[in-house]
């Protein structure tokens, strides 16, 4: 029978209960419920799991022996690739941002793609320079609010001292 298990699960039935109850992820859950699974006697071999967790045997094999090599906390590890390398390096992020927090600032995307391309030699398109600065910088632009070139700065004034609010 090569199907049999050979892992011994160190954790107890109480600790894989509460595991699985406070698991956050469904990879974590499917994990610790085969270890709980196997603790308990419930599921005899591979087979068997790998079709009630609705996963290939190889995967099954896999995880049990991540379990075997670092315990419990190696079989709940999952591993995530670390993307693409930023364009814009950190240095230049953070003059970005320096940049950005000065009272005059910049007036328009188009004008921060300029200065990144004078200053850094760095080519980026006008969406690329918005997402950068409004979402992973979260910093607005430095433009003020239209005024009426008729409006009278002494009616303004009173307003002002006249509102309550």
């Amino acid at each position: 029978m090569g199907n049999k298990f050979p892992v011994e699960i160190k954790e107890s039935v109480e600790e894989l209960k509460h595991r699985l109850h406070h698991a956050i992820t469904s990879s974590t859950k499917e994990r610790i419920q085969m270890l709980y699974w196997l603790k308990t006697k419930t599921v005899g071999t591979r087979k068997k799991l790998s079709q009630r967790l609705g996963r290939d045997e190889s995967t099954i094999y896999r995880w049990l022996r991540k379990y075997a090599q670092g315990g419990i906390s190696a079989l709940l590890e999952v591993k995530t690739p670390p993307g693409k390398e930023s364009i814009i390096s950190a240095q230049v992020m953070k003059q970005l941002e320096e940049r950005l927090k000065m009272p005059q600032g910049f007036k328009s995307y188009s004008q921060i793609q300029d200065w990144l391309t004078q200053e850094w030699k760095v080519q980026l398109a006008y969406k690329t320079v918005h997402k950068i600065v409004r979402y992973k910088l979260k910093a607005t632009l430095k433009v003020p609010r239209p005024r009426s070139a008729k409006a009278k700065p002494e009616v303004m004034d009173s307003f002002k001292k006249n509102c309550q609010i």
